[in-house]
């Protein structure tokens, strides 16, 4: 027999840490290797972990909901291997760095250095601590730049009760009492040097349940939690708010041509590719052309620089059941026909609503499309997806009577028209560029060649 350690992965270059969503796995069952064993979640994506061995899971160390550092063993796999014939777990990065960690003993300095307590940083010349505070209790990067945005001071860290191992202070104990600060329920950082005496009362209730904040929304009002997808994405709309000045510019597009193309083609295409052919490829394929004309939408803004990006890298919205949304991207749409673009869309779409997608499949995208369209909406005001400067939402195509131009003078006739909502970041783009470039789009979907084969 032997034991092998399940670790929680690094799933890229910038996740230092996972939080376990579900175990698909009880102490006991019967494991086999590369089987999912558990489902993790970290800032970027959810992706599945298999198994790294067949055995026996014998323990779970690290419960559903919990957030630890990437190498933490979070549970042990009992095998029919023997202990020599099986290859050594790497150690837990977190267990080596606790001994420099605790090698410098001054916590004095670090409680009253202004640079500590507010903005968490190390003196010149030193790396920033992993460990904070007189407790010696551990902090993670995310912990601590939560608490730098939110101004909560080194000794409200402290304060904080950690349900991570340990004790240790996790980002969900992070916002429950960023939560319980806004309700009143715990004093606000700038109050308490002030008015010392009058806080104490309030902290007294802080670690009880909210059902002092049930009084005001009412019996009628159903409380429900964000669960954790909903939080990242309120996060960052919030944040592409607060750097981007947004504005929305809207076009009519006829896409007639497209429409009766997609209906002669569609059915031969699923027969011999097996998914369905989705207007989504041509609309990327159209994008790409378009950018190629009009590079700074294809750019990000870095202080006063301005970045063009040379590669096109089109993310493409991906709504997960009725409440998630991810963007994985396609890289270097550029250098695909249609029938690659069609292909790299399904594959992103289908892995990302079975949580099989990595880290680095939803980062570096330069231009983002969204298909409000697919879900019914005829257009929409769309927030940037940062750090790039543009996004495009295409609406439903609807069939209308407008007005035809022929060579026999003007007629009324059927067509299929849709909508295009281009928001985009006007610190860069003005609102002259930014109506020539959906002009330009409007022409490539309009003129969209019904001759071509797949």
């Amino acid at each position: 027999m032997a034991i092998v350690d399940v670790v929680m992965p690094k799933m890229g270059e910038s996740i230092t840490e996972g939080t376990v969503l579900v175990w698909r796995k009880r102490p006991g069952d019967r494991v086999e290797r590369d089987e999912t064993l558990l489902e993790i979640g970290t800032d970027k994506v959810d992706s599945e972990v298999p198994s790294p061995a067949s055995g026996v899971l014998r323990e779970i160390l690290v419960p559903e909901g919990q957030t630890v550092p990437v190498g933490t063993v979070i549970a042990r796999i009992e095998t029919e291997v023997s202990e020599a014939a099986m290859p050594k777990s790497a150690p837990a990065p977190s267990q080596p760095e606790a001994e420099p960690a605790l090698k410098p003993i001054e916590p004095a300095p670090v409680a009253s250095a202004p640079a500590e307590t507010d903005g968490h940083r190390a003196p010149a010349g030193q790396t920033p601590p992993r460990r904070m505070g007189p407790s010696g209790r551990f902090y993670s990067p995310l912990v601590r730049s939560i608490a730098r945005a939110e101004g909560i001071s080194l000794e409200e860290l402290e304060a904080i009760p950690g349900s991570g191992a340990g004790g240790r202070v996790t980002k969900r104990d992070v916002l429950a009492y960023l939560e319980r600060r806004r309700a009143g329920l715990a004093p606000a950082p700038v109050e308490r040097p002030v008015r010392e005496p009058e806080p104490a009362p309030s902290m007294e209730p802080a670690p009880a349940e909210p059902a002092p904040v049930a009084p005001t929304y009412g019996d009628r009002v159903e409380i429900i939690e964000m669960d954790r997808m909903r939080r990242l994405i309120a996060e960052h709309m919030v944040r592409s708010k607060q750097t981007a000045p947004h504005v929305t510019s809207f076009a009519e597009a006829d896409v007639t041509r497209i429409v009766q193309w997609r209906e002669r083609h569609k059915e031969e295409f699923e027969r011999r590719e097996g998914f369905r052919l989705t207007y989504t490829p041509i609309f990327v394929e159209a994008l790409v052309r378009a950018l190629k004309e009009f590079p700074y939408l294809n750019a990000s803004i870095d202080g006063t620089r301005i970045l063009l990006k040379r590669d096109i890298h089109i993310g493409v919205a991906v709504a997960i059941g009725q409440t998630g949304l991810i963007v994985p991207v396609i890289r270097h749409a550029d250098a695909l026909n249609l029938l690659g673009l069609a292909r790299a869309i399904h594959d992103l779409a289908t892995r990302a609503r079975n949580k099989q997608l990595k880290p680095e499949e939803l980062e570096g995208g330069t231009f983002t499309l969204t298909n409000v369209g697919s879900l019914g909406s005829l257009m929409g005001t769309p927030i940037i997806h940062q750090p790039q400067v543009a996004i495009l939402a295409t609406g439903q195509i609807k069939k209308r009577p407008v007005v035809v131009e022929t060579d026999y003078g003007d007629v009324i006739a059927i067509r299929h028209m849709m909508y295009l909502s281009l928001s985009y970041d006007h610190r860069l783009i003005d609102g002259a560029m930014g109506a020539a470039f959906l002009s330009r789009l409007v022409e490539i979907l309009e003129s969209f060649d019904v001759h071509r084969s797949l």
